[in-house]
């Protein structure tokens, strides 16, 4: 993805919100008994901010909120009271446009480094981190590459949870590097294509926009928008069970997500996706919608 926070040298001085304080960079410190340290335990969610306006808010916490009550974590403060802590770290760290939050929210620190949640009892952890990061889709495109490592079933850990405990994904992004790809493009348990490691997943094929049935998918706030602009814009759209067989002969392909918007890939497993020629014209137009969407 092309993601240049890192290289942005004002990301240096900002200040990290911590439970109501600000934390320069450089020192911002939680507990090691933290249980999103020790466990994974927690729910997180990305925000970007265009043109002083953080998009899709209340969509957004919704979704917080909704983790939050499925893994049982008590988040006694109100949606506004976490707004007002967006707004003041935006403010002390004088931003207004083209950046990135990270919301994070964890069971809190526990009085012993064991599993069991009863021993994070004295309230959660609520982290943001905000940075200066421009959305820039790379215009040469991204490559994927398939890997064996699958979508979890929901009765295990279900893979639209915004949660800490990232490491299925984190190991398909590791296997997708090391065979020399952007990202991993991830197959859900009965083998049709599912989403990348970090991102939601469509291809073009026939005319029509394809993507992921939704079941063994993150609940992508940008893709339901995808999905709506379509709709809005009589594009063809489903939502169905397709197969890599569907993927190297489709039209087109591109990824969505909060911090790149819409990504084209221009290969799966070192197939050319599309046409080098006519290029990536329904991507292209998505993108202008999506655009328009976050600028109106």
């Amino acid at each position: 993805m092309s993601v240049n926070s890192d290289t942005d040298l004002r990301n240096q001085n900002i200040q990290i919100y911590i439970n109501g304080t600000f934390q320069k960079r450089s020192e911002a410190k939680i507990s090691v008994f933290d249980s999103g340290f020790l466990l994974g335990d927690g729910i997180w969610e990305g925000i970007r901010l265009v043109n002083n306006k953080w998009l899709f808010l209340d969509e957004h916490l919704d979704r917080l909120y909704e983790g939050c009550k499925a893994i049982d974590i008590n988040l006694d403060i109100t949606p506004e009271d976490i707004k007002i802590a967006i707004y003041e770290t935006q403010k002390i760290n004088k931003m207004d446009d083209a950046v990135h939050a990270r919301l994070m929210i964890t069971r809190g620190d526990k009085v012993k480094p064991f599993q069991q949640p009863s021993l994070s009892n004295n309230g959660i952890n609520f982290v943001i981190i905000m940075e200066h990061s421009e959305e820039s889709p790379n215009s040469d495109g991204i490559t994927l590459v398939t890997v064996p490592q699958v979508r979890g079933l929901p009765m295990s850990q279900d893979p639209k949870l915004n949660s800490h405990s990232k490491l299925n994904c984190v190991i398909a992004c590791i296997q997708a590097n090391k065979a020399g790809g952007d990202e991993a493009l991830m197959l859900d348990p009965y083998g049709f294509v599912n989403t990348t490691n970090s991102c939601n997943f469509f291809i073009v094929k026939n005319n029509q926009v394809w993507t992921s049935s939704g079941d063994y998918c993150m609940n992508g706030i940008t893709r339901s928008k995808i999905i709506l602009l379509c709709k809005q814009n009589n594009i063809e759209v489903y939502e169905k069970n397709f197969s890599l067989t569907d993927v190297y002969s489709a039209q087109e392909a591109f990824i969505t997500g909060t911090l790149g918007s819409l990504t084209q890939v221009i290969s799966v497993d070192d197939r050319y996706i599309g046409n080098k020629n006519t290029g990536w014209p329904v991507t292209e137009r998505l993108r202008n919608l999506y655009i328009d969407l976050i600028h109106g």
